[in-house]
């Protein structure tokens, strides 16, 4: 995983879009944070890939739709299962389709907003990106966890991305682990977790990692995935 930013040194971040405008207006606010800096901008999904390799910033913020290598492809090959070092990924799109998301995600990024989250959510989510978190748009949290664990529906249409698979835990999860877990679920981030349990930020980190090696999860989505087909993905489950 790529190296976080020295205490004190800005996010460096990479813009990844089609349009011009949105590449200018992303750079205009991200720029603007005391913490975040613009380092690399491509236009479609080949350049990224190279200038993310090249430059290894914090943060690349990829688009899902762009020419000659989409986003989901581009997220991969940067942050994919069996890359060596893979890089943060946040995917940033107009199109608020489930297999969009789920895809993203599943293909290693470590969050998925809308264009029309705005820029606050943005910058918070390159933060939480560049800290090792994620954050996914809220409008999209919850409905895209209730849609992959869903049952199948047998069809002829192209079946669309599966849940992960779900093995036991290696051990039982403590109580307070499955209160970690119910949150990450509702798509609380690392900070709500703290103060809605009332323990500091350490202390909720420690809990997810126990969690992951529990169930041989790569990410908060997959344990927030694992807590809805076990029931633990509504308020009080």
């Amino acid at each position: 995983m790529t190296t976080p930013a020295p205490s004190g040194a800005p996010i460096r971040v990479l813009i990844a879009d089609d349009q011009e405008m949105v590449r200018t207006g992303f750079r205009f606010f991200l720029d603007a944070q005391p913490d975040i800096t613009v380092v690399a901008e491509a236009a479609d999904g080949e350049e990224a890939v190279t200038l993310a390799r090249r430059e290894r910033p914090d943060v690349c913020l990829l688009d899902i739709r762009m020419p000659k290598l989409d986003g989901l492809e581009a997220t991969r090959l940067l942050a994919g299962p069996g890359v060596a070092d893979p890089m943060r990924v946040v995917v940033v799109t107009t199109f608020d389709l489930d297999e969009y998301v789920y895809g993203a995600l599943r293909g290693g990024a470590c969050g998925f907003l809308l264009k029309d989250s705005g820029p606050t959510l943005l910058a918070e989510a390159v933060r939480a990106a560049a800290a090792g978190d994620s954050l996914v748009s809220p409008s999209v949290t919850v409905r895209l966890l209730k849609h992959v664990t869903a049952p199948q529906v047998v069809s002829a249409a192209p079946v669309k991305p599966t849940a992960p698979p779900t093995a036991p835990p290696t051990e039982p999860l403590t109580d307070r682990e499955l209160d970690v877990v119910r949150l990450v679920a509702l798509g609380r981030t690392n900070a709500e977790i703290a103060a809605e349990l009332y323990v500091s930020l350490s202390t909720v980190k420690t809990h997810l990692s126990s969690v992951q090696l529990k169930l041989s999860a790569r990410n908060r989505v997959e344990i927030a995935a694992w807590a809805w087909q076990h029931g633990y993905g509504q308020p009080g489950g």
